[in-house]
């Protein structure tokens, strides 16, 4: 029997996350920057939940969130991540 990896803290911290509408305002924001679109073109309020957790786990490698339980490298990046939104959200908590 090939039973997956409970998902645990970890797991939860990323789920509430992608809930996260100001994490989802996060990520269009870095989308525009890195891609150097307009406003227009990718306007606030584009990525909704499950295109935050796509993105989250495509950016740790993993096929499910439960795996941030069990996976070093892949908690190590979300904590990265993490750690740049909470800072970006600091920067830019007026504006968000």
């Amino acid at each position: 029997m090939n039973e997956q990896p409970k998902g645990g803290p970890m797991a939860r911290h990323a789920a509430m996350l992608c809930q996260d509408p100001v994490f989802r305002l996060y990520l269009d924001r870095r989308r525009r920057f890195k891609w150097n679109m307009t406003e227009q073109a990718l306007p606030d309020g584009t990525h909704n939940e499950q295109d935050a957790r796509d993105w989250l786990c495509d950016a740790c490698k993993i096929e499910r969130r439960a795996e941030l339980d069990h996976r070093y490298e892949a908690e190590r990046t979300f904590r990265q991540i993490r750690n740049r939104f909470n800072a970006w959200r600091a920067k830019n908590r007026e504006r968000a």
